[in-house]
């Protein structure tokens, strides 16, 4: 390779020493994300605090949390309600026979538990009270695994960029190289036209890489209530040693999701236990008082007490012991397939990495050695032993293979912060 050409691909690479030092770089070297400037890089749990932060959900939660302690304290009260005040007005004169019969009467009641009616209301309570708050930590999940999928398409849209003008400085060299063999009546227009039409190729992805940028940057800063780009890359093998994944059935009975479902099982039989104590409308006492203006009464004023015991009835009962059932039974269903979920999705998560982990090693591979054809090719077009159609697509192929070379390093640590997330055991 010549002097001026190596310079100048090391120049639109942007990077230090050779093309083979290029090579040994993405073999050997971590994945890290390229970054301007412009980017400001913070760390994972950072951003996965402003995003829990920013998360309209939590607030939904939290106040369903504070609902239910309301609730639980209110069924301490000594009644099963408010009290109910009761009046009434008699006159003679309304019905015309003007004797003076006039009668005021009023009472108070309030209703009572039935037997352990309120026990069951308070632990009801209390059980949704625990549900909405281990919601709150699967919430915290989603909003991580949303964190983690929003970082790697901004990263990864970085990295296009980057291999995208690359590609273009590369090509830009050797259009240049066929401009002036054209001039010198070396080369004919067809060389010129083919190096032109890859350049509008090259520029388009170009542009296309700065537009998901764009998009993505945006799109991450809507979920973060900041501005910056988590740095996903710091996710290594060394997480993986801290996380519980061989420890399948710690992981899923301490998974949010599990114990979520578990508590809300746990809430329905509550509900269950409340449905049977409710055999029967709340009974009520009270107090009453008469005040009497009659003819020829010997009395004018009586206090007394009142009792009224509405009696069991299946119309009023049934529906809420049904609904108990049913929730007691979606609530089952809810809890086998969520440790079914977690099942599934810790065994997916596995897969990922080892997945992930092997397409990496391939993806940087094959990354340098098309590197090394397509300056190999270039080399041998500039020597007249290869056409100029064969060195252009050594070149197209370098660049897609580093675009596979970008997805594979987001991947890889993207599925070691996703298997983290999903044994709860983020370094």
């Amino acid at each position: 390779m010549s002097g001026p050409t190596s310079n100048s691909f090391l120049k639109g690479r942007r990077y230090g020493g050779s093309v083979l030092g290029l090579a040994a770089l993405l073999i050997c070297a971590p994945a890290h994300g390229q970054t301007s400037s412009r980017d400001i890089s913070i760390s994972v749990h950072e951003a996965i605090t402003d995003a829990w932060n920013n998360d309209p959900v939590r607030t939904e939660l939290q106040t369903n949390q504070q609902s239910a302690d309301a609730r639980a304290k209110a069924a301490q009260s000594w009644f099963a309600g408010g009290p109910t005040l009761s009046a009434d007005y008699y006159d003679d004169r309304i019905g015309g026979s003007h004797l003076g019969y006039i009668t005021w009467q009023g009472g108070v009641s309030v209703p009572l538990w039935l037997p352990g009616q309120g026990t069951a209301t308070e632990n009801v309570a209390h059980a949704d009270a625990r549900t909405a708050l281990i919601r709150l930590d699967v919430e915290r999940m989603a909003v991580a695994v949303r964190v983690v999928d929003a970082a790697g398409a901004a990263i990864l849209a970085r990295k296009r960029e980057t291999a995208a003008q690359a590609t273009l400085s590369a090509l830009e060299r050797i259009s240049s190289a066929v401009s002036r063999a054209v001039r010198a009546g070396e080369s004919g227009s067809v060389d010129s036209q083919a190096v032109t039409a890859q350049l509008a190729d090259a520029r388009s992805e170009l542009e296309g890489a700065r537009e998901e940028i764009f998009t993505s940057r945006a799109a991450l800063q809507t979920l973060l209530g900041v501005d910056g780009i988590p740095d996903i890359t710091q996710a290594d093998r060394r997480w993986l040693v801290l996380t519980r994944a061989n420890n399948l059935r710690w992981v899923e009975d301490d998974d949010p999701r599990v114990r979520a479902a578990h508590e809300e099982v746990i809430a329905a039989q509550a509900q269950v236990r409340l449905a049977r104590a409710s055999f029967m409308p709340n009974p009520e006492v009270g107090v009453d008082a008469i005040d009497q203006a009659q003819y020829g009464s010997p009395w004018d004023t009586q206090v007394g007490f009142n009792v009224r015991v509405p009696l069991p009835n299946a119309v009023t009962t049934t529906p809420v012991t049904s609904a108990a059932r049913d929730r007691l039974a979606a609530a089952s269903r809810q809890e086998i397939q969520a440790r079914r979920a977690v099942q599934n999705e810790m065994a997916q998560v596995r897969a990922r990495v080892e997945a992930a982990t092997t397409t990496l090693d391939d993806a940087r591979v094959s990354a340098s050695a098309m590197l090394r054809r397509a300056d190999a090719m270039e080399h041998s077009w500039r020597l007249g032993e290869s056409p100029l159609i064969e060195a252009l697509r050594a070149r197209t192929d370098a660049y897609r293979s580093l675009l596979a070379l970008n997805r594979a390093e987001i991947a890889w640590h993207g599925a070691i912060i996703r298997i983290g997330i999903a044994t709860g055991t983020m370094p």
